[in-house]
């Protein structure tokens, strides 16, 4: 059987957390014994890992907020950022399969040199984003429209594509949506893993965190049901079929 793969979870809340889970598995094709799940808010990414033991590295979004001030990020926050740097340490060197969606971006950006700004914040929505030429060429992106809608919301990103990194996909309200380094790692500042039902659980419950007015969710939820991201959605997809077995 091939080896499974690990799926890093950030999220506190556990139907948020349940849900993304649940929609990484579904949009990337991975039965129960193809996914170990870790919820690294709760039990942080031991030291101890072996990447040898997994297909690749699949990693949601969070709450949290690369660009707030050092001073004021919890410790969970500081511990969370610490494993990730640790974990790129090995990763990005051996060019180990590794897709990060949202916060998964914002890390990998950051231990890449980029910095995470609220510059190119975008607000809660289903937007179309750009193909790259090099996009057009990539495993995961072959194929697709020049095109494609997909759902997002952030307070920050990318200020600029990280050094030595390949842009795949570009936005106009944010310019780095997609980007890999060497051969294997790919990170998304969209969600490949949206959909209406997962975006209008995660409305509702952070609907005080900043990302919108909360006075505005019932109208967001409303422009969020008819949601349809296919293209995004088959990134998890072509990502499981290309590392399954490596």
């Amino acid at each position: 059987m091939p080896k499974p793969f690990l799926i890093l979870q950030l999220r506190p809340e556990d139907d948020t957390s349940d849900n993304e889970f649940a929609a990484i598995c579904h949009y990337g094709g991975l039965v129960p014994q193809q996914a170990h799940r870790l919820r690294i808010e709760q039990q942080g990414i031991p030291r101890d890992l072996r990447l040898d033991d997994y297909s690749g590295i699949i990693v949601g979004g969070s709450p949290f907020d690369i660009s707030t001030p050092e001073a004021e990020k919890t410790a969970l926050q500081k511990r969370i950022e610490a494993d990730f740097s640790r974990l790129f340490d090995r990763l990005v060197p051996r060019d180990f399969p590794f897709l990060g969606a949202c916060s998964g971006n914002g890390l990998l950006g950051s231990w890449l040199g980029a910095d995470i700004t609220p510059r190119y914040g975008e607000p809660v929505g289903c937007f179309e984003l750009e193909l790259t030429g090099e996009g057009k060429t990539d495993p995961l992106l072959a194929g697709c429209p020049d095109r494609i809608p997909a759902l997002l919301g952030h307070k920050e990103a990318c200020d600029r594509l990280p050094e030595g990194a390949t842009l795949l996909i570009r936005g106009e309200a944010c310019p780095v949506q997609m980007f890999r380094v060497g051969r294997n790692v790919y990170a998304t500042q969209f969600h490949p893993e949206g959909d209406a039902e997962g975006f209008i659980l995660r409305i509702q419950a952070y609907r005080h965190h900043g990302y919108f007015r909360p006075e505005e969710a019932d109208a967001l939820i409303e422009r969020i049901r008819p949601a349809r991201t296919p293209e995004a959605n088959a990134i998890l997809r072509r990502f499981v079929e290309r590392y399954s077995g490596d």
